[in-house]
């Protein structure tokens, strides 16, 4: 029986330590692509115009990169944490007349989540984003409705 028991210990210690460089990996994962934006994020500008959102990346509870376009992104800074923002499967932003504005307009996560002011938005040059080594967005998923 004593056998059993230190062969479950042995087990869950093993899973545990798993799961401490999963969250290592994941955290070193993240930080890189925090910092990969930020080398390519040009001057902090006031706002942006868009149409749709083509895609959008978190990097932390914090910062996003939204594409609105294959060939512009923006990296936002929110004014405190987002809740879910790491974690969700959609996001929207405020905006007025297609326009997304610095300490006004705002980035949602879902429905039961509060909004997330943007306090800093700045372009982002996809040249020097776009090296070997780095990931890729978020791809946005479009289908047409089956007909009924």
């Amino acid at each position: 029986m004593a056998a059993k028991h230190l062969l479950a210990a042995v087990a869950v210690i093993a899973a545990l330590g798993g799961c401490t460089r999963v969250g290592k990996d994941y955290t070193a994962r993240m930080e890189a692509r925090q910092q990969a934006y930020a080398a390519a994020a040009g001057d902090p500008v006031n706002s942006f115009h868009y149409f749709s959102l083509w895609s959008w990346e978190p990097l932390s509870d914090e910062q996003l990169a939204i594409y609105t376009r294959s060939n512009e992104a923006w990296l936002i800074d929110l004014d405190g944490r987002c809740r879910n923002l790491e974690f969700t499967n959609h996001v929207a932003l405020t905006s007025s007349a297609s326009e997304v504005s610095v300490k006004f307009d705002r980035v949602l996560t879902g429905p039961q989540d509060s909004p997330c002011f943007i306090k800093q938005i700045r372009p982002v040059d996809l040249k020097k984003l776009d090296s070997p080594q780095q990931g890729k967005p978020r791809e946005v998923e479009e289908a047409a409705r089956p007909a009924k």
